[in-house]
């Protein structure tokens, strides 16, 4: 059996009962369930329909996300997150980069990066040596000032943590950041590149190995293993061209607002939802969220 998932932003709340019943009756679904009036309804599939991306594309013009998935496993044991531009609004490296003088400049590395354009270890020490004696201090200012949560993070984890699960976030940023956002959201561990410092400054370089793409992965082999999990007992969430390994072992991996280069790899796509939309798939009602 699958089960296909409807969902609109929150902010907007127009996901309406008529869009459900029909693409249910289309696809021949069985009784659709509101997990949420207006943000999320679910209705059980007995096979995958063959124009489902016809359908998804159609939705996405309406302000609407479709997930079909297995039923059976849907709920993950283990989230496995990635930070910038995914728990978080923001690239903390762009906004550290617009503190040194070279915010554009940055910001344009950082976007080639995360769509796949660049190797992401090369980029990550060019942009690291643009920012060479920065002061240290100026990393409390960017956290304090410039970085906002996604909304439905903290719920997210809390609601999963309730029900036994495990959250790492796991970054290609840095571990000046990943420390107080993962404390800020309930994350049990947190993996990130080091930032170099020298007298309370940048010194312009990063602590290898550099944390990247395979990283990521080896982050949900070991942390599942250790816990006594497989791959798929993991939901997996990112945006860019690092996350795609980790999305595509995890059992579920989810584009979140993802670079179009991204999403296309990725059966998962989120673009209206918030992070609560991880909740969703998984067949959470809002009654039952933490």
């Amino acid at each position: 059996m699958f089960t296909a998932t409807l969902l609109a932003s929150p902010a907007s709340a127009n996901l309406d009962r008529a869009t459900v019943e029909s693409l249910r009756d289309a696809w021949g679904g069985g009784m659709a369930h509101w997990l949420n009036p207006g943000i999320a309804a679910e209705f059980p599939l007995a096979e995958v329909p063959n124009n489902l991306w016809q359908v998804w594309e159609g939705l996405q013009g309406l302000g609407v996300d479709l997930v079909v998935q297995k039923t059976e496993g849907r709920r993950k044991k283990m989230l496995l997150a990635d930070m910038d531009s995914t728990m978080i609004g923001q690239e903390c490296i762009d906004e550290l980069g617009a503190k040194a003088g070279f915010g554009e400049r940055i910001a344009a590395i950082t976007a080639r990066a995360m769509n796949g354009e660049l190797n992401f270890e090369e980029a990550l020490i060019e942009r690291v040596g643009l920012m060479k004696g920065l002061a240290t201090s100026v990393i409390g200012e960017v956290l304090a000032e410039r970085i906002t949560y996604t909304p439905g993070g903290a719920t997210l984890i809390a609601t999963m943590k309730r029900e036994g699960g495990y959250a790492a976030l796991v970054s290609g940023g840095f571990t000046a950041f990943t420390g107080p956002v993962a404390a800020h959201l309930g994350f049990d561990e947190n993996r990130a590149n080091l930032l170099l410092e020298e007298g309370g400054r940048l010194t312009g370089d990063v602590a290898r190995p550099i944390l990247g793409r395979e990283a990521k992965v080896q982050a949900l082999h070991e942390i599942s293993a250790r816990l006594g999990l497989t791959a798929d007992d993991v939901i997996a969430v990112g945006d860019g061209a690092n996350d795609l390994g980790m999305l595509g072992i995890a059992g579920a991996g989810v584009a979140l607002h993802a670079k179009p280069s991204v999403a296309a790899e990725c059966d998962i796509r989120i673009n209206h939802g918030d992070l609560t939309a991880l909740l969703y798939i998984q067949g959470y009602a809002a009654a039952e969220f933490a």
